[in-house]
Formats: structure tokens, sequence, C-alpha cells
């Protein structure tokens, strides 16, 4: 699945793809003014300036309310030094997070993000995979 954001401003977000996430440019069509973003490592994210057209209610700021994009790379330490050095800031973290995933716990370090127009992002990486803790094997009373 391939999502589109709909921003306010093409080329800011468009900016903040490329220069501190690592995005690149597939295709663009300027006459619509949409872009096509692709990361070295297979990510993908279409950006294209409102229009109207398929906004389904009100678009308020911030934009993407009640939706998380999560997006995982080998590695974030470059981009959390690129938002460091755009003063971007940041929602939560950077943290490192280990979670319950069936029979084992399965780590990140992850950050959280808003886009220009206030879309929630989560840049994380993997840290591994470990088993539960002792006390989650003890049977109840």
């Amino acid at each position: 699945m391939v999502t589109e954001l709909h921003v306010t401003d093409l080329a800011v977000s468009r900016a903040f793809w490329k220069d501190t996430i690592g995005f690149e440019i597939a295709y663009r069509r300027e006459e619509e003014r949409f872009v096509y973003l692709g990361h070295p490592e297979g990510q993908q994210i279409m950006l294209c300036q409102r229009h109207g057209r398929f906004e389904t209610g009100p678009m308020q700021p911030p934009l993407g309310q009640g939706a998380m994009f999560q997006m995982y790379f080998r590695d974030i330490s470059t981009m959390l030094v690129k938002l460091m050095a755009h003063h971007w800031p940041l929602y939560l973290g950077p943290r490192q997070v280990w979670r319950k995933t069936g029979d084992r716990e399965s780590g990140q370090q992850e950050v959280f993000v808003q886009d220009p127009d206030g879309y929630l992002l989560m840049l994380a990486h993997s840290i591994g995979e470990r088993a539960l803790a002792q006390a989650d094997h003890q049977p109840g009373p």
C-alpha cells in the first residue's frame, strides 16, 4: 500500500521528506502538483498539493488526526541528526521500546515527528528480539 498525503505546500513537504527523511523523487507531475517519492530502502509516499477533490470532510490542522504512519528503516540515526540540525520538533522520543509479539518481545528505537502539515510519523528501526521476561511465563493463581 502506498499512501498519498494531501499537503498545503508541496515544496515545503517535498523538502521535509527529501532533506530530512531521505526520500528521493521517483517521478512528478508538475501540472497536477504531485510527486511520488521513494526511499532507498523501499518505502514510498505520494504527496499532492491540496485541491479539495478527495477531501471527504473538513481538513483542519494538524492534518491526519487519528492516523499514524509507521516507517521502518535499517537505522534512524541519520534522520535524528537531520531532525536536530533542522531544529525539527520531536513529538515523542527518541526512545527504545520492547513490545510483546507472540511468545517473544521485539525491540525498536523510535521517534515520532509531525511533517509540515501535522501528519504523525513514527520512524523506527529494529534492535532485535528477546524471550519474554520470566514473570510473563508464570502460571496464574
